[in-house]
């Protein structure tokens, strides 16, 4: 887990050291007075053309087993249920349209980010790293760089030439941040987004910071 100060020069947010601290005692006390379930399974999207996007509407007749890729045990079950209780805390708190933590594992099919715990839409479980995905996920740049991305407008963003492949074109501002270990590796993202545009104020960047600096304590083996 990076430390609080070191969180902000790692991910190269512009945040008050100060503010973050706020927002981080703000979190624990909502950690230590709510508790969410865990979530071992969920629905899924069927996947557009090339496998980049959701196909929203479309859901998968099977729902996803986390338990295929994460062993359930008590440890990695209180794990979850942290996790899940995090991303309460930041949809109660933000009322951020859609908000997720990720995980980077292995897997039978290479190195994947997997979806831990999550609110809002169905969506895909497992983002490929690789540079090649990069091109088309805001989740793969971010993990891959260790750096937060925050566009807080997307159509002006895309107008004005930056890449980025839309999925769903009501989602008009998104912030991905890394999560980082003791030795700073980046060992997973969130990903916030929202139906509006300049959502991202720098007090909901900082709670989502925070949640970043929390988050790695919690992630399951």
């Amino acid at each position: 887990m990076a430390k609080m100060s070191d969180y902000i020069s790692l991910s190269r947010l512009s945040i008050p050291r100060e503010l973050l601290l706020l927002q981080l005692e703000k979190l624990d006390a909502y950690i230590e007075q709510n508790s969410s379930p865990a979530v071992w399974s969920y629905q899924i999207p069927e996947l557009g053309e090339g496998g980049a996007c959701s196909l929203f509407g479309h859901l998968q007749e099977a729902p996803f087993l986390l338990s295929d890729y994460v062993e359930k045990n008590t440890v990695n079950e209180q794990s979850l249920a942290k996790l899940q209780t995090i991303v309460s805390a930041v949809v109660e708190v933000t009322g951020v349209d859609w908000f997720g933590i990720y995980q980077a594992r292995a897997t039978n099919e290479g190195k994947q980010l997997l979806k831990l715990a999550y609110s809002g839409a169905p969506s895909r479980p497992l983002f490929p790293i690789t540079e090649a995905f990069a091109a088309t996920s805001n989740n793969i740049q971010t993990v891959l760089s260790a750096k937060a991305r925050v566009i807080n407008d997307i159509p002006h963003y895309v107008a004005s030439g930056g890449e980025y492949y839309t999925c769903d074109p009501k989602v008009k501002a998104e912030t991905c941040m890394p999560l980082f270990d003791d030795d700073q590796n980046c060992i997973g993202i969130i990903d916030a987004e929202a139906f509006s545009e300049s959502f991202f104020s720098e007090e909901i960047l900082a709670l989502l910071a925070a949640a970043c600096v929390r988050i790695p304590e919690y992630l399951p083996e």
